[in-house]
């Protein structure tokens, strides 16, 4: 698929550019703001998103074969799958840190105070739950042979994940499946709550010429986001139901749902740049740099 490859191209391109801004801005400034570090981490989870897994399976779709073996298969997949799951999870956290950080009231201003040091040992923690969830991916993935692909088997072009029977297979959709939906459901109820408070601010705030403030527009960041996630989420596990419905279910199906997968991590990090204006000034100002140096290459010849 050709749309794979440009997506998987530009996406890791848009990545590496905020993982780059941010280190920047790092540097420069020696401090991020709370939320900065959990961009990164989604950007740094997108990224490992579409190289380990889009990267192989774009080579497959240009006839390449026997790209893995079955070791580089297990890591492949395991890497994917982990990375796959922490983009899931750190939109849903960036959605709940960002409802506390608005919430008005005294309740929360403890937990408030304390949210840039629980960031680290969240991402602890999601790290690991992920790994140990996605064991079964090293135990199951080979690389294909002969060309035939076992009953209750993903065949992903350029490896397989062999259930070995109906059982596991099913099993192992519906822990990941319900682990998705889990982490979905909270991702909506905050994103509804961080929209309710920016409906009751604008109200409020009706009629008066101010310039929106830095909490506002990360949130509105944020539900945008949560939006993308959601209706990328819902295509990718309408195709993931159905290929566990079927015993062999054909390559195509799989490009489609890598394709659906990766528009995510496509898209977020160009949202990101376009809404963040830290992001934006070190991306413009690299640009001008480059425009000047290279109007003088010209003056000088």
């Amino acid at each position: 698929m050709q749309y794979t490859s440009m997506l998987t191209a530009m996406g890791i391109l848009g990545n590496a550019v905020v993982l780059l801004a941010y280190a920047n801005v790092l540097y420069t400034e020696g401090k991020l703001l709370n939320v900065d570090p959990i961009l990164c981490h989604l950007a740094f989870a997108n990224l490992m998103i579409l190289t380990i897994r889009c990267v192989p399976q774009t080579m497959t779709v240009f006839g390449l074969s026997d790209l893995l073996s079955d070791a580089g298969c297990k890591l492949v997949l395991y890497g994917y799958r982990v990375g796959r799951a922490l983009s899931i999870c750190i939109t849903c956290a960036l959605s709940v840190f960002q409802a506390v950080t608005i919430a008005p009231g005294p309740r929360l201003s403890r937990l408030k105070f304390c949210l840039p040091s629980l960031v680290l040992p969240t991402f602890a923690a999601l790290w690991f739950l992920n790994m140990v969830i996605y064991v079964p991916a090293l135990l199951y993935s080979t690389a294909p042979r002969n060309g035939t692909v076992p009953a209750f088997t993903l065949n992903l072009g350029f490896c397989l994940m062999d259930f070995r029977d109906n059982m596991l297979y099913i099993i192992q959709g519906v822990i990941v499946s319900g682990r998705d939906f889990s982490v979905v459901a909270l991702m909506l109820v905050s994103s509804g709550y961080i929209l309710l408070l920016l409906h009751r601010h604008s109200r409020q705030v009706r009629g008066i010429h101010r310039s929106r403030s830095a909490e506002t527009r990360a949130a509105k960041t944020v539900v945008t986001l949560v939006v993308l996630y959601v209706f990328f989420f819902g295509i990718d596990n309408v195709i993931w139901i159905y290929m566990l419905t079927e015993s062999k279910v054909s390559p195509v199906v799989a490009d489609m749902r890598v394709f659906c997968s990766s528009c995510y991590a496509f898209l977020s990090p160009y949202f990101i740049i376009s809404s963040n204006k830290k992001v934006k000034a070190r991306i413009l100002c690299v640009a001008e740099r480059d425009q000047a140096a290279s109007a003088d290459a010209q003056e000088s010849k």
